[in-house]
């Protein structure tokens, strides 16, 4: 009787493994492990520089919100500079505030901006989204090539998206 228990709940120890897995969700870019969440799911990564994507769908938002990783060849400049290409997105200059949030031994760039944001490919045409918000994050790798995390949206959708991004952003360096 005792060994057919063990074996039942061995055998569903090991059927139940998978489903743990699948709850802690991990995504790699630029050779660092992102832990994530809901409302956060992996989704497909179009483009050439992006290494994942994930998408949350969040009221308020008329389509699903997209945080783009991104890892480029070479470093893809320097923190100053990206954080001035991220404002220059915006029709006019945004409400933005730039912080670095202490990660283990590293830090991380935060970048939160709210305005009129011009939406759309990098070289094709703008449509200009009024109240957006802007989430970018620069996140160091030992490689020096850091991990670019962008996400926009409303402001109230991406409100509720902020603190689990700044988790999200930490988490490689989270003991």
């Amino acid at each position: 009787m005792k060994r057919r228990l063990f074996t039942a709940l061995a055998l569903l120890t090991l059927a139940a493994a998978p489903l743990l897995a699948q709850d802690a969700a991990m995504l790699e870019a630029g050779g660092l492990k992102f832990k994530y969440s809901a409302p956060w799911m992996l989704s497909d990564t179009p483009g050439m520089m992006r290494v994942a994507t994930l998408l949350a769908k969040v009221e308020g938002a008329e389509k699903a919100i997209e945080a783009a990783y991104y890892v480029f060849p070479g470093g893809g400049g320097g923190v100053e500079a990206n954080v001035q290409r991220w404002l220059g997105q915006f029709a006019t200059k945004p409400e933005s505030k730039t912080e670095e949030i202490p990660a283990g031994d590293q830090k991380v760039t935060l970048v939160t901006a709210t305005g009129t944001f011009n939406d759309g490919p990098p070289m094709g045409a703008k449509t200009p989204k009024e109240n957006y918000t802007l989430l970018g994050a620069i996140v160091p790798t030992a490689d020096g090539n850091n991990v670019f995390i962008k996400v926009t949206g409303p402001k109230d959708a991406i409100a509720t998206l902020t603190e689990g991004f700044r988790k999200m952003i930490t988490s490689p360096f989270a003991k």
